[in-house]
Order: structure tokens, then sequence, then C-alpha cells
């Protein structure tokens, strides 16, 4: 899952839209600005250029992308102001935010500039202004973005490629193809724990679990912190953490058997292995093969709030009714666009072939212990979130309001149950390893057995959709060959729980790390660098990144608190109704209880802040810890009114009952 929940443009969304596209650093690029920058145009945009400026239109034509050359200007402001003039005269949209990024990719002074949008916009306006060391200082590259929120996500991949791959006139790229690693030693294992230890300090991240592997084998497993705020118990090798979206590996390793065993193929059709598998289209239907279930590459959409809302006690099957009101938004192939449904029912699917006869999600469960978990060892890696509960685990925390760090609530975790296969595993830093380990030896056992053949390891490693540059998706993997060398990734995200677990396959070096915050979201690729910089002597940039991202949240944060209305006045109380429904995501009982305004949902609840938009509409945001960030916009003007729930892609409407 993406960072902190799926959810529909959150009050602090438009800041983090360029940060999450920049994750991703760029190859060689295929085009040349009039100064001589370089830099890799989306693939499908209309390219055009008047003097200094490129103007780039998706093929959706609802968004525009400029990047303009400046051969002078003050400061960072004074370059997006200039950009703008050029581009779009008379551009007079309300500065949100202006913040820093650090110093990458020959850039000494980066900034990024979000505009104000109304809900009903839909829109993300940013700038992006960069100035390099060369030249006499004075000269600047800006990217200027006005985009629709569905295209936005839809191309996020193509698009975050062009934002990743400009770089100055000259500038070589880090590499280190041909380097040997350092092993990673108690000296450097310590350095790597300190450096998260100081990272968990400025971000308030109550616990975290780490894995160190080097040279093919475990060199530390262990916890920093504790596993709940007020509580002394404190995170070591064996308390777990709900890992999320790490179980798409899992998942596609699982798949990989069934195929060793003949029981399912990659180019089956899904629907031919698994009959009441379908989708709203029937023609994607019957292009949707095994393999396709995990590659993120259907041209399914994220739409998870079908998930988000639903019934945690559901039974697994209820995947696969989410799955068949779906379509697609884009093309077989054309974009990286993330399901978790869709992975959902690849595990499920494999479960069934392996353990026939079976309910589905117990069959699953089931199949990952006897087949994957016990072989390698992880003894305590579990489906069971009241088995995981009640042990040696770690706690979810979140933001509160004020700012301060806060236990959150495990309600909404649960919704993920259904769809196991896609992000509901509990694993522990020990256990972690023990899955990075069989990576690193190519699907076999630390005994030296196969347990996946190689053939179906190694088919999980092959490309099937571009992320960036030089990074792709396989089947529930990430590879990204930026610094010359393959470096294979999954992630993962829930409420309070935000994991990674990161392998260098020709090198036998690996690092998991496993958080009980959503700050600790901030963690991960800081990690990953510090890990790069101390094996292969890499520029020092992790300080920087970790210090500028701390930096960078408290002020993204403080801005989306100011937004908002606590205690919501009576008035925008008084307007609502009692009750909302929506046949598919349920029901909103509205609560007003000691001056405070609840949404109790079918499952989870909480409370919640007021924002008055720029168009003179008004939403509510919930804020309880974890859970911030959900904007409900009420529509008076609907018969019968209405409280409108948007993710990027899609729009549900909750009716007002009198």
């Amino acid at each position: 899952m993406r960072r902190n929940l799926p959810v529909t443009r959150p009050a602090s969304w438009p800041a983090t839209v360029l940060a999450t596209l920049l994750m991703v650093a760029g190859a060689a690029s295929a085009d040349t600005t009039a100064s001589g920058n370089t830099y890799s145009p989306p693939e499908s945009f209309v390219q055009s250029r008047t003097g200094p400026l490129i103007k780039l239109v998706a093929p959706e034509g609802d968004s525009t992308l400029y990047l303009v050359d400046l051969a002078s200007a003050k400061d960072a402001d004074d370059a997006v102001a200039q950009a703008w003039a050029l581009a779009q005269p008379g551009f007079d949209r309300k500065l949100r935010l202006a913040t820093p990024r650090p110093a990458r990719n020959g850039w000494v002074d980066q900034k990024i500039y979000n505009y104000e949008t109304s809900p009903n916009e839909k829109l993300a306006v940013e700038a992006f202004a960069r100035r390099a060391s060369t030249g006499d200082g004075k000269a600047w590259a800006v990217m200027l973005m006005q985009a629709s929120e569905a295209t936005l996500e839809k191309r996020g991949a193509p698009i975050g490629k062009y934002y990743s791959s400009l770089r100055p006139q000259g500038y070589e790229r880090e590499s280190f193809a041909g380097r040997t690693p350092k092993p990673l030693t108690p000296e450097r294992v310590e350095q790597l724990k300190a450096f998260v230890a100081d990272g968990m300090k400025q971000l308030d991240v109550p616990g975290v679990g780490l894995s160190f592997i080097s040279g093919g084998k475990v060199v530390w497993a262990g916890g920093l912190g504790v596993r709940e705020l007020g509580k002394p118990a404190k995170v070591d090798a064996d308390t777990l953490f709900m890992a999320a979206s790490n179980t798409k590996s899992m998942t596609s390793a699982l798949m990989a058997l069934a195929v060793d065993a003949g029981k399912l193929r990659w180019d089956q059709p899904a629907a031919e292995a698994y009959p009441s598998f379908r989708l709203a289209d029937p023609a994607v239907t019957r292009s949707v093969q095994v393999k396709h279930l995990v590659c993120a590459c259907t041209g399914m959409p994220r739409q998870d709030m079908e998930w988000l809302f639903a019934d945690s006690k559901a039974p697994a099957k209820a995947t696969f009714d989410q799955l068949s009101a779906m379509k697609p938004t884009s093309q077989f192939g054309e974009v990286f666009q993330y399901s978790n449904l869709m992975v959902g029912a690849g595990g499920l699917i494999a479960a069934q072939a392996l353990r026939p006869g079976q309910e589905l999600g117990a069959a699953y469960a089931l199949s990952m212990r006897e087949y994957l978990f016990k072989p390698l060892g992880m003894k305590h890696t579990t489906f069971d979130f009241d088995q995981a509960l009640r042990g040696n685990r770690a706690w979810p925390h979140g933001e509160a309001l004020d700012g301060s760090t806060r236990r959150a609530s495990m309600d909404l975790n649960y919704t993920m149950r259904p769809t196991a296969p896609a992000g509901a595993v509990w694993t522990s830093p020990r256990d972690f390893s023990q899955w990075v380990l069989m990576e690193l030896a190519k699907g076999r056992t630390p005994d030296g057995k196969a347990l996946i053949s190689e053939t179906n390891w190694a088919a999980r490693y092959v490309p099937q959709v571009m992320v960036g540059e030089d990074a792709s998706y396989g089947l529930g993997l990430f590879i990204d060959r930026q610094y010359g060398i393959p470096i294979a990734s999954h992630g993962g995200d829930m409420l309070g729980f935000h994991s990674n677990m990161i392998w260098l396959p020709e090198h036998g070096i690996g690092v998991t790390i496993l958080t009980n915050s959503d700050a600790g979201v901030l963690l991960r690729g800081p990690l990953q660098r510090k890990l790069l910089e101390l094996v292969f002597d890499g520029r020092p940039e992790a300080d920087e990144r970790l210090k500028v991202s701390v930096a960078n949240r408290a002020v993204e944060n403080a801005k989306a608190r100011e937004l908002l209305t606590m205690p919501v006045p009576a008035p925008a109380i008084m307007a609502l109704a009692p009750r909302y429904d929506h046949p598919a995501l349920g029901r909103i009982l509205v609560k007003h209880q000691a001056g405070k305004l609840h949404f109790q949902f079918a499952h989870w609840a909480s409370e919640m802040a007021l924002r008055n938009n720029q168009d003179g509409t008004q939403s509510y945001v919930t804020i309880d810890p974890g859970e911030g960030g959900i904007e409900f916009l009420r529509d008076d003007q609907a018969q019968p009114p209405a409280l409108v729930l948007r993710d990027a892609q899609h729009e549900y409407r909750f009716a007002a009952v009198r």
C-alpha cells in the first residue's frame, strides 16, 4: 500500500505529490532543454516548444506539465514567478506551501511549491525550482504541473520518471556497478542502527524492528525503542509488526509454488484457474492471466475504498465480489497501477489450487504457513490478528491534531483481513530476515533446499511494467537499477505500520525495517541510502535527506492543521443529516457529543474537523491518530443531500437519510 492510508485528497495531500513522484531516480535521458539540461519526457504526452518553454500535455488532455529554462533568477521564488509568467500569463493561484528538497543529482538548490485547490476542482497545481552548481549560479530550471488528480494517479510512473530524470548539463550519475561492497561488519551495523535511532528521535517513532544481512547470513536482528507508548516493553527480534504490502512478494512466491506443483501456469487465464474470477469488463477478464494478478500492469486502478469501508469479518470470497464491479482506467501494460484486490485474488486462487475444497481465507493462511513460513523458520509470522495481538507485538501509532504521537486504533487495519494476500501479514525482524535470505538464495531454504524452483523464483523478477527510468515492477517486487546494480524491494503501509525489505541480489546484502508509527515511513528511503553509502562509499546524502524530510513533515502537517477548524462549529454540524448511506461502502452515523463531532462507519470511527474550501464548500476531515486526512465534502445541492468521498479516480456519494 502506498504511504499511510489509501485515502482521498487528505488535507496534506498536495504537499506530498512531487515528493512521492521523486522517489525514483532517473537513468539516461532522452531529450535536452535549450540550456542543455537532460530529461526523459513522460510516455504518451504530447510535447511542444516555444523558446525556453517546453509544454507536455497528457493523453487525457486534462493535465499539463511545463519545463522552463531561465538564464537568470534571484532565487527560487523569482524563478517560479518567471516560469508561471511564461507558461500561464496572469497565473494568480494562492500559494499554499513552499518546502525545500535536499541537494541531489547535480542540483544544489531545490524547492517545491504547492498551490491551493478546492475539492471539486479535482486538481493538483505545483512548481519545482532547481538550480545547478555549474555556471554562474543564476540559471534555474523550473518544472510546473497542473494535473487532474485522476491522471496524476494513473500516470504517476511516467510523470515521476520525467521529474526525477531532469539533470544539469554534463552531470555524471553515481554508479556502483563493478564495485565490491564492503561487508556489514559490527561497526557498520552500529552505524546503521545509530542512524535509525536518530531518525526515530527526530520523528518521535516509538519502536522499530531491524535486521541486517551480509555475506548471505543475518548479522543482526533486533529492535530499537518500545512496542507501545506508555509501556516499558522493548522491541526485540521476535516482536511482531503488521508488514502490510510486503505480503505481496510473499503471495507471488506462493503462486510460484503453485506453478511448480503444476496446479497453475503463469500464462493461464485467471478465469480458467478460478471460474468465479471476473471484472466488470468481460474483455479485460478474458485477458487477465495468473501472472497479471500481481503485476500492477492490467490497468485496474487502486480503488481501495471498497475494502477500506468493507466488513472486516467478511469471507475472503468477498474479494472476488468487489472485483466483479471494477473496470480498468488504462490499457493493459500501459502504466503502473497498484491494485490490492487483484493481488488478493492472486493469492486466493493459488491457495485454492494448492488446497482445494477449503475456505479461501483459511486455505491461503495455511498454505503460506505450511509451504513457506515453516520451511524458512519464520516461526512467529502469521495472518491471525488475534494471535499476533495477544503476544509480543507492536501497537500502531499516528499523529494527533496537536502534532504529538499517539496510540492509534487497530480498527481500520482489520479491514485488510478479507484481502489478506495483499497486505495482512504480521512478522518480526528475525522472521523478516529469513524471507530476504530466501530471496538472496534464489528460492532456497537456510539449509540449501530448493523451496521454489529457480525458474519460477526468477519469473517474479522479470519486469512487467515501468515505474521509473531504471525501475520496474515484476510479480510483487520492485527492481531498481538507478545505481547500475539491481536493488530488489517491497514496502508496506497500513495505519500506524510502515515497513520495507531491501536486498542486493548480486551482493548478498539486505536490510529489513518494521516501524510502529506513521512517521516511520520517512525512515525507509534514507535507510536504504545509508546502507548504500556504507557498503559502496556512496555520496553522503542520507543524513541530509532525513533532516529535510523531518523538517518538511513538520511544516506540512502544521499547514494542514491550520486549514482545519476544531471544534466543528454548530452551523456545520446542524447542516448534517444524522445518517448517510452508500450502496457499496455502507453507512455513516453522525454523532455529536461533548462538543465533538464523530463519524461512525460500519467498522471504524473517527473524530472530525471542518475544512472551509476555497470555493465556499465545506469538508469534514478525519483527525484520529493514523486515520487523519480522509475528506468528506458536503453537497447540499444534491437531492438528497450527500457527503462525497473521493479517491483520485473515483467518487462515492453517501446519500442523506433523514
